[in-house]
């Protein structure tokens, strides 16, 4: 982890608050904390290796992955944004969003798949697919590519930025890879969600499926959607669920075109705390 990442994550926001003194005293201290920290933070696990002697995680489902590899994707999971110096290893309870992955993955875990991580922050969830999908390769995206803890050759860690169109569109439309699943777990904020999905949906394989999670988040929560701006990704699919027309300055004519005729189904779940949507194309 860089210095310039612990600080984003952990501290700008208490800077941007802090008045003159206080903020002198962060600034001065802060190199330390860092340091403490980094003794703390896991080394890279090479999972090619890992898996050498753990072969009877690829028979394990997601729920167990997901505890194992401490993902809130799971019943429960230890969290992982506290600052790795803290040494809390209670369980608390995750999103459960397992039960509806294993609908849509458990069919094709012995495909030869790829498959598009956006938000991959650890790489926990990335370390329990390496597992689920033996023959995978997984692409992990991430606005801070130095948190990832793990390497394999079937794991490709990168940059993104998904609140950006061009990067989007620079990253991966350009780069002309299809992806059978799409799995969208980055800021979630209002416009992220939005571009996220209309700008990539054309990337997906037929029959692929795009994932989007906390789908809820712009509608409940300020900092997702500061100028409460309208419609939600939320809102426009249950628009297009009911067959109704919808407009939004964040989706170009031509992807929402493309996303009308090639979707097939779209189903959003509701998890221990938040919505998932599962969006497959025809």
């Amino acid at each position: 982890m860089k210095f310039k990442t612990f600080i984003k994550i952990y501290y700008s926001h208490r800077l941007a608050k802090a008045n003159f003194f206080k903020k002198t005293y962060i600034n001065l201290v802060l190199p330390f904390i860092y340091l403490l920290n980094k003794f703390y933070y896991p080394k890279t696990k090479n999972l090619d290796l890992f898996a050498l002697n753990h072969e009877h995680l690829f028979l394990k489902d997601l729920n167990f992955l997901f505890q194992f590899f401490n993902s809130d994707k799971g019943n429960f999971y230890i969290n992982q944004y506290q600052k790795p110096a803290k040494k809390d290893k209670k369980l608390i309870s995750g999103h459960a969003y397992h039960t509806f992955y294993e609908k849509f993955f458990q069919k094709e875990k012995t495909k030869t798949l790829n498959i598009l991580e956006l938000g991959s922050f650890r790489g926990n969830a990335a370390a329990a697919l390496f597992f689920y999908f033996k023959n995978a390769h997984i692409n992990s995206g991430d606005i801070f590519p130095d948190l990832f803890t793990y390497k394999s050759k079937r794991i490709n860690n990168f940059f993104i930025d998904t609140s950006s169109e061009l990067e989007l569109q620079n990253k991966i439309v350009n780069k002309d890879q299809y992806f059978d699943f799409i799995i969208e777990d980055a800021g979630h904020y209002l416009k992220d969600q939005i571009i996220s999905l209309f700008i990539l949906f054309r990337m997906l394989k037929p029959e692929g499926v795009f994932i989007v999670e906390e789908l809820d988040f712009p509608d409940i929560r300020n900092d997702m959607n500061i100028d409460n701006e309208k419609p939600t990704l939320r809102e426009i699919l249950y628009l297009i669920k009911k067959n109704k027309n919808f407009y939004s300055k964040y989706i170009s004519d031509n992807d929402k075109k493309y996303f009308i005729d090639n979707f097939k189904e779209i189903n959003i779940f509701k998890g221990k705390f938040n919505e998932i949507a599962f969006i497959k194309k025809k």
